[in-house]
């Protein structure tokens, strides 16, 4: 299988790729960025994506999801792996801890969220029970815990519109609900994926306790720093996974509804 990953805040570069082109990508949706590099012991290129643009330009509100993961499939993509930033609503949910989502609570308000726009193609309804891909989420589990890495695999992203920070109403709101990390970009990226069929998961790194839960305001540069001082994990466990990341696995993902 053909493996992309989209780098979030904090992951900008695709260092980890030798011998990396870009690559524009023309869509019904606009134009993207993809750069294309190879990683030993993989047949087939590696797909590197920048989800904000050169230097963290593109807020999460106005990242052109469409366009992003139509231009991976079209490039034969069928697994992704995409990095975000997160603020904790759980505990035991440390600054420096990695979670895998199994599941997400939708709360972003004017972006575009699907393919499926009516009209000649017909209405379609896309399953979300299970919106993470479990293959992969096994296989970066596994990597993280040979390497002692803590991740956790399983958890519940709230996804909010942004560019602001949540209030602490919200966060206690978010919490009585069953959130566990919130963040501004998971959504409706997740959702356009599960329609193209892709192999998708979520590898969200801990910077911060939401507001509420954190002893002082959070700003922005709080977030490049604790994403800065834990980056190389975050390339660890992805450069260990990719390899098992190419093999098919036992998960449905690939049932694109009709």
């Amino acid at each position: 299988m053909i493996v992309a990953v989209i780098g979030g805040t904090g992951v900008y570069d695709a260092q980890w790729l030798e011998n990396v082109t870009e690559n524009t990508i023309d869509t019904p949706y606009g134009k993207a960025l993809v750069l294309e590099g190879r990683i030993s012991h993989i047949h087939d290129p590696v797909y590197f994506m920048n989800r904000h643009g050169l230097d963290h330009s593109v807020p999460p509100h106005l990242v052109n999801y469409r366009a992003n993961l139509f231009a991976l499939r079209s490039l034969g993509v069928e697994r992704v792996v995409a990095t975000t930033a997160v603020g904790s609503l759980n505990v035991d949910f440390e600054p420096g801890t990695m979670v895998l989502a199994n599941q997400f609570l939708d709360f972003t308000k004017a972006r575009a969220h699907t393919f499926h726009q009516g009209g000649p193609t017909g209405v379609v309804h896309t399953d979300m029970t299970e919106p993470y891909c479990p293959y992969s989420r096994h296989v970066l589990q596994s990597v993280a815990a040979a390497r002692e890495i803590p991740c956790h695999n399983g958890g519940v992203y709230v996804a909010t519109e942004g560019p602001r920070f949540e209030t602490p109403a919200e966060i206690r709101a978010f919490r009585l609900l069953g959130g566990d990390v919130v963040g501004m970009t998971g959504v409706p990226e997740v959702v356009l994926a599960r329609e193209l069929g892709l192999c998708y998961s979520t590898v969200s790194l801990v910077t911060n306790f939401a507001a509420g839960l954190a002893s002082a305001p959070l700003t922005h540069q709080e977030v490049l720093e604790v994403m800065a001082q834990n980056v190389a994990h975050l390339r660890t466990v992805l450069l260990n996974a990719l390899p098992a990341l190419t093999e098919p696995g036992d998960c449905q993902c690939q049932r694109v509804p009709t």
